[in-house]
């Protein structure tokens, strides 16, 4: 049985309960990895105050246990387990999709301690039990949430060569994996080379290992960001910055999102004869799948004036909605 840990109240009390009708029985603590208070304080034989706590699990946030619950959880605990913020996440979502209910941060605590417990001893064959103890989540947290939920989604930086082909090339690396997001800006000071920041959903980390090693046999430049903070939480949202491209035009299209959408718009734009319609020169890329029924990409294309009246039948055929933006005084502050 797993519960949450906050002073110590609800694992002394159930263990207590436990232990006496059915001794057996394991009782495993969980608690936040930024606010270990009860764990540090079994491992150093007393009560132990931490200097800060993290507060995303606010609601079992202590800094020192409770004096009686400790003594409690020291003689009838039979392990902690501390987990990291995404663990929590990724509970708060398999609980929703398992009761319909949202579980605070701490409420999630027990789920997310059972799931990293079955992950690392492997068990089978055995009852597990989280007893789930919060609902009061705040609304403004659930952004944030469903960011950090999906612990399938590996984000990756990548170096391709910027030439035609690359960028098709590595899409179809991944693919029919579903890319929830790419990022790319053309830039004058690396010519050589495309930095990308990209991420999908593998269905195992020895399918995420698959796609990082089917991507380097093919001589790209990989970076698994998976447990990068920086990148999760900033760089992300950071990789494009300002370039002055030649005939650049920017587009914002809109496609239906559903299984294999983005893989025929980019097939759309990418490939075929640039003497007919297609394949014309990619310098900025952005798509993020936030969950929405409409897929939303802004795309920057480098469009002589020769070129301008196949670029028009292009647009025709690709039967998507757009609204060209290369007017748009933002794109002209913030990305050229």
């Amino acid at each position: 049985i797993f519960c949450c840990v906050d002073g110590g109240g609800l694992l002394a009390g159930v263990s207590t309960y436990i232990k006496l009708v059915q001794p057996d029985i394991k009782m495993i603590g969980v608690e936040a990895s930024d606010a270990a208070a009860m764990t540090l304080s079994i491992e150093k034989n007393e009560r132990i105050t931490l200097d800060e706590v993290g507060l995303f699990a606010d609601g079992a946030a202590v800094r020192t246990p409770g004096e009686n619950t400790y003594s409690l959880i020291r003689e009838l605990n039979d392990g902690m387990i501390n987990v990291s913020t995404d663990n929590i996440c990724a509970a708060i979502k398999l609980g929703f999709n398992d009761t319909r209910c949202i579980f605070e941060p701490a409420g999630a605590l027990a789920i997310a301690g059972l799931v990293k417990y079955v992950e690392e001893t492997g068990v089978k064959g055995k009852t597990l039990v989280a007893v789930a103890s919060g609902a009061n989540m705040d609304f403004d947290r659930l952004r944030f949430v469903s960011e950090r939920a999906d612990q399938r989604e590996s984000l990756l930086s990548v170096r391709v060569p910027e030439e035609p082909g690359s960028f098709w090339k590595l899409y179809e690396s991944i693919y029919p994996r579903n890319v929830t997001e790419f990022s790319y800006r053309y830039s004058t000071k690396n010519s050589k080379a495309a930095h990308i920041i990209l991420s999908f959903q593998a269905s195992s980390p020895a399918d995420r290992k698959e796609v990082i090693d089917a991507l380097v046999k093919k001589g790209f430049g990989v970076q698994d960001l998976h447990d990068d903070e920086l990148a999760k939480t900033h760089i992300r949202h950071l990789a494009a910055g300002r370039e002055v491209v030649e005939n650049e035009r920017v587009f914002r299209f809109e496609f239906p999102e559903r299984p294999g959408a983005l893989h025929f718009f980019l097939k759309k734009l990418t490939s075929g004869d640039r003497n007919k319609k297609g394949n014309f020169n990619v310098s900025l890329f952005h798509y993020r799948n936030h969950g929405a029924d409409v897929g939303r990409v802004l795309v920057g294309i480098q469009v002589s004036h020769e070129e301008e009246s196949q670029f028009e039948q292009f647009l025709h055929e690709l039967d998507f909605v757009y609204k060209e933006e290369t007017d748009n005084p933002v794109y002209k502050d913030f990305l050229q």
